[in-house]
């Protein structure tokens, strides 16, 4: 699981090729929270975690206000979380998912997109269950605390898989506890440095590199849409499939 996810994240910020997609992406995603939860970080969980993550990437504190106050400016636009679904060739699942203030628009560009790269917009529901959900907390190692007991401590609170990655430490959890993972996580002084979902397919499709090669001209495609914040798919990573060589 660890290694699809971080060799995905690689990808995605190669594609993205500088920093201004990531604050658009961020951006988005603070201004969602602070609409849904309010503007005050210290009585919105997902707020706090965000604003963590976005003063790690470097993001402006300009920047972080910005976004914060557009959930409460009448005249600003008003994203909506929007999730479609669809096959591209050979049959590998795709899902995207998406933060637009104007739905028709993207539906319409994704749709086009699929079209003309030989695949088809699905209906809801029509791949997600290809998929399973989780939340990726990244935090800082903690002196003191062995890895061995973090885990087990951690397995009551729904993580089911902890690994440590250069200078952090990243834990893989339920989409549904997300919440109690933050809370015991904060209430035992751990410094989150980023809190985010991911899909993971639960079967991945191997394809040969033609057929590969096509399905990224389509995942390129998507990717590089203003309304997509991410994308995700069953096709085999390369990595893995070196593995089973």
């Amino acid at each position: 699981m660890g290694r699809a996810f971080e060799y995905r994240k690689e990808r995605k910020l190669r594609r993205w090729g500088n920093m201004a997609r990531v604050f658009t992406k961020l951006g988005k995603e603070i201004t969602i929270a602070a609409k849904s939860g309010g503007p005050d970080p210290d009585t919105n969980p997902r707020l706090r975690v965000l604003i963590q993550q976005a003063k790690k990437e470097n993001m402006p504190k300009d920047n972080i206000e910005r976004a914060i106050k557009r959930a409460s400016e009448k005249d600003a636009s008003d994203y909506k979380e929007m999730v479609y679904e669809g096959y591209g060739p050979y049959g590998v699942a795709i899902l995207i998912e998406t933060a637009t203030d104007n739905p028709t628009r993207t539906v319409a560009n994704i749709r086009s997109y699929f079209n003309k790269h030989g695949g088809s917009l699905g209906t809801s529901g029509s791949v997600e269950f290809l998929f399973d959900r989780k939340c990726i907390f990244r935090i800082a190692p903690k002196e003191g605390i062995s890895l061995e007991d973090l885990e087990l401590e951690l397995i009551d609170y729904g993580v089911d898989e902890v690994e440590v990655n250069e200078n952090e430490i990243v834990l893989y959890g339920e989409f549904k506890s997300y919440a109690d993972i933050q809370s015991y996580l904060e209430n035992n002084g751990f410094e989150i440095q980023s809190a985010e979902f991911e899909r993971f397919p639960k079967e991945t499709k191997s394809l040969n590199p033609e057929q590969r090669a096509q399905i990224e001209k389509l995942l390129e495609k998507f990717e590089d849409d203003d309304d997509v914040q991410n994308v995700f798919h069953n096709m085999e990573e390369v990595e893995e499939q070196e593995e089973g060589n």
